[in-house]
């Protein structure tokens, strides 16, 4: 079955996030700019002309879609290289995908949604050449 990842990360994590995704065989993602507040209801700013609330913080959001076989890897990596510890680190929902249809090929299910070099073949490989189940 397919799964949905949707993580709603700090601005200045991305890149930490990407690499970290990067590196255990994410390849297919994408990542939107978003807007939005979560518990803390936005930030207290200081200025020269006083204090002023910002409730609409700058977010990004990363969407991928994989197996179920890799979604607690996934999960982890993107807790471990996202977290700071402060209010904002953000949020991951998981959803359920029905379908998934690549145009060009007209592959369903988890045909198209696979990259080469992704971490499903890098499982395969893994498991041919050591013979451990990863």
């Amino acid at each position: 079955m397919l799964k949905k990842i949707e993580a709603i990360i700090r601005e200045d994590k991305v890149n930490d996030v990407k690499s970290a995704l990067e590196a255990i065989g994410i390849v297919g993602l994408n990542i939107f700019e978003i807007r939005g507040h979560g518990r803390q209801g936005g930030i207290r700013l200081s200025g020269r002309s006083g204090t002023y609330q910002v409730d609409m913080l700058t977010k990004i959001q990363v969407n991928i879609i994989l197996s179920e076989a890799n979604l607690e890897e996934t999960i982890q990596t993107i807790l471990d290289a996202a977290y700071t510890g402060e209010a904002g680190d953000g949020l991951i929902f998981v959803y359920a995908v029905e379908e998934a249809i690549r145009i060009r090929t007209r592959e369903r299910g988890h045909e198209a949604v696979m990259y080469p070099g992704d971490i499903d073949e890098r499982k395969k490989r893994r498991f041919i050449n050591d013979g451990i189940p990863t």
